[in-house]
């Protein structure tokens, strides 16, 4: 199992609940190809460094990971089929980072 570390942005126009819907769907193929959440932070709504998708905010949400990396591209195709997540990147590392990441302390 490698190790790693992915961050989501969601886009901002979706109700909380369908939010909820997105991030849960991203987990359950994550425990489908057999893959373990070890934490995840939600970062809250934050501005983008650059507009994307003509969106100047977006949900990030957190998550550190262990899967096999042959899972990645597969996951990843599916997360290009999600009109809501407007960007995700994965990252492997050979530890995670101890939590909370100085991003979740950061006022808005």
């Amino acid at each position: 199992m490698n190790k790693f570390e992915v961050i989501l942005l969601i886009s901002p126009e979706i109700s909380n609940s369908i939010l909820k819907d997105n991030l849960k769907n991203f987990e359950e193929i994550i425990k489908n190809d057999e893959g373990t959440i070890k934490n995840t932070e939600d970062w809250g709504l934050r501005d983008l460094s650059y507009d994307i998708l003509n969106f100047k905010k977006a949900f990030y949400r957190y998550y550190q990971l262990e899967i096999d990396g042959n899972n990645i591209q597969k996951i990843t195709r599916n997360m290009n089929q999600n009109d809501n997540i407007i960007r995700h990147l994965f990252i492997k590392v050979d530890e995670h980072q101890e939590l909370p990441t100085k991003l979740n302390y950061e006022k808005n």
